[in-house]
């Protein structure tokens, strides 16, 4: 793993153009090198705690979006931003080890969209998210959602500086993952359990489920959703404007 980026060793991109950094020299023979997964969390951390006070500055309520690939995060995204339409104003950070398909369906739904390519990395990081804000420049007092790399693992321990994680896990992943995965969901504010207009055609035990994740994290949040019905989508929209106007309220403060 890149100790620079945490890119894995592939080469980060930002709307399809590389950003460049050293990997390292080459080693003298009979010597190896030793990444260490601290110095990399520590300088992340940095990072993200910048991105953290320029929302605030902003009063922006930023959400890190995480999942396993096929959750329905992108689907939910562009319903929210359908919805949020003329209500609160969003922008969109996407994240994907190639294309930038996501990126052209979020704006296509109506909202601005900058696409991180990561390569052979498996999350996004607090350094990529913060060169995509230069170009992206959202809004005072708007929504930022960073649909993160799909994937339950790696994108637990990285800090992007946002408000809340949002872990999305739909009816079709089966209701142990949050047992199978725990950082993830006890790193989460918030859990939607999408496509839950499928729950009649699926051996899913929705009690279980919750149970599980309830176990690993006894103060998180659950909302059922159907991101293709719209069952559920008020209560996750009320919940993000919650938030928003929370993050514009303690904006003042910060600014003082």
């Amino acid at each position: 793993m890149c100790t620079t980026c945490g890119c894995g060793g592939g080469e980060p991109k930002l709307d399809g153009q590389p950003h460049s950094h050293e990997h390292g020299v080459p080693l003298r023979p009979g010597r190896r090198r030793v990444s260490l997964e601290q110095n990399l969390l520590a300088k992340n951390d940095a990072l993200a705690a910048g991105n953290r006070r320029a929302f605030a500055e902003l009063g922006i309520l930023a959400l890190n979006l995480v999942s396993s690939p096929g959750s329905g995060k992108t689907t939910l995204l562009e319903q929210t931003i359908l919805r949020l339409k003329g209500r609160v104003p969003v922008a969109v950070i996407e994240g994907d080890q190639q294309t930038s398909q996501d990126a052209d369906r979020i704006r296509a739904a109506g909202a601005p969209a900058v696409q991180i390519n990561t390569g052979k990395g498996c999350h996004l990081d607090a350094h990529m998210v913060g060169h995509a804000l230069e170009s992206l420049a959202p809004a005072e007092g708007s929504v930022l959602m960073i649909e993160n790399v799909g994937n339950l693992v790696c994108p637990a321990a990285f800090d992007l500086g946002e408000a809340h994680k949002v872990v999305i896990l739909s009816v079709t992943e089966g209701e142990d993952k949050p047992l199978k995965y725990p950082d993830m969901f006890a790193a989460a504010d918030l859990m939607l359990l999408n496509k839950v207009d499928l729950l009649p055609y699926l051996r899913f035990d929705v009690d279980r489920c919750l149970g599980f994740a309830r176990r690993v994290n006894p103060g998180i949040q659950i909302l059922q959703v159907s991101a293709q019905t719209g069952e559920g989508m008020e209560g996750w929209l009320t919940w993000i404007e919650a938030g928003r106007k929370k993050a514009w309220a303690a904006r003042a403060a910060v600014n003082a």
